[in-house]
């Protein structure tokens, strides 16, 4: 096993900072960052700023000389041809002595970089921080290797489960808006941004009518925006029909103004959700952010579609009458209930927030 030294270990860290200013705008590409060095010194890095742009290894490389230096990569150098010529050659051509690269390219297209880097005669180590370039990178991840998204629901509740006004609440009912703080709501807003599309369904249209778009926190491009609506019952008079083109999956053959609509029907004659996952990661979605009312929470669940949950908890209480986070059938037993592992807590305002995965 290779045994990296501390300046290996900050070097890494630093590409890994750079790799994170791509957060919302490489998609559908991979987030990477680049750290150039000869000695202990660093004399070149970029990252990969949007698709089609120029990798993060040729953005470092440029107006440098390279010769004998090392390179911290975040994802191991491509040896293919995509939208922009591989890395592996340019690599080669500026003479590096060393690539280190956190972790391997899932990308089977893409793979292999390193046993050509090898062949050419530069050192090619692997694996230093790699959960952590693994993490910035869980959707492209996802997308390559399982063909879906990486699917994140983020649920707003009260700390006894609750999401909403129930439905014999007046005018009201059913309204979920501002049940957190305004720290909370920001939070939220940057999860939105980062994802490179944000999914609904038609009973939150109805209830809520939201616009779905990233306002709170300052973002380079909006997300693709998705309405799961068997009946396409979504009002014509909606906000999130307004503004860029909505995608919108159906049960059924129809229309709406400025949207997509798809027909992926299951036998109920609702929508097939995981055949669903498989067309956006067709598309090139890598992670998809939902924000959605009990049923349609319950049923990505069920359906075994959800990779993890964004909970905000608000110290409040809305009682028995009021809408629950999901819904699931009873269970049998508690060993039958979904366990999740808790990836990190924090605290937001007055608000904590869960970042949860299936156990």
């Amino acid at each position: 096993m290779t045994s990296f030294s501390a300046f290996d270990q900050a070097m890494m860290r630093r590409a890994l900072s750079l790799a994170e200013r791509g957060l919302y705008t490489t998609t559908p590409n991979p987030r990477v960052g680049c750290v150039v060095t000869r000695g202990e010194a660093i004399i070149g890095e970029g990252w990969h700023e949007r698709a089609g742009s120029p990798h993060a290894e040729v953005q470092a490389l440029r107006g440098i000389d390279a010769r004998g230096a090392t390179i911290y990569v975040t994802l191991e150098p491509c040896n293919h041809h995509g939208r922009t010529p591989p890395c592996v050659p340019a690599l080669v051509q500026a003479g590096v002595a060393r690539v280190v690269a956190a972790m391997r390219d899932p990308n089977r297209e893409s793979a292999n970089g390193g046993e050509a880097l090898a062949a050419a005669g530069i050192r090619f180590e692997h694996g230093l921080l790699a959960e952590e370039a693994r993490e910035l990178n869980i959707g492209f991840v996802s997308r390559v290797t399982r063909g879906r998204p990486w699917v994140r629901m983020k649920i707003a509740a009260t700390l006894d489960g609750r999401t909403a006004l129930g439905e014999g609440s007046g005018a009201n009912a059913g309204r979920s808006q501002w049940i957190t703080g305004p720290e909370a709501r920001r939070d939220g807003h940057r999860w939105r941004a980062r994802a490179c599309a944000i999914l609904t369904g038609i009973g939150t249209v109805r209830a809520d009518d939201p616009q779905l778009t990233v306002r709170e926190v300052d973002t380079p491009r909006q997300p693709l925006r998705i309405i799961i609506d068997s009946r396409l019952e979504t009002p014509r008079d909606a906000r999130i029909l307004r503004g860029e083109r909505v995608l919108v999956f159906a049960g059924r053959e129809g229309a709406l103004p400025n949207a997509e609509v798809i027909t992926l029907p299951n036998p109920q004659g609702k929508v097939d959700l995981p055949r669903m996952l498989e067309v956006l990661a067709q598309r090139g979605v890598n992670e998809l952010h939902v924000e959605a009312g009990l049923r349609l929470n319950g049923s990505l669940v069920r359906e075994g579609c959800v990779d993890e949950f964004l909970l905000y908890l608000n110290p409040s209480f809305l009682g028995d009458g009021a809408q629950g986070m999901l819904d699931l059938p009873a269970f049998s037993s508690l060993d039958a209930r979904l366990r999740l592992r808790v990836l990190s807590v924090e605290r937001l305002g007055d608000d904590l927030r869960l970042l949860a995965r299936p156990a």
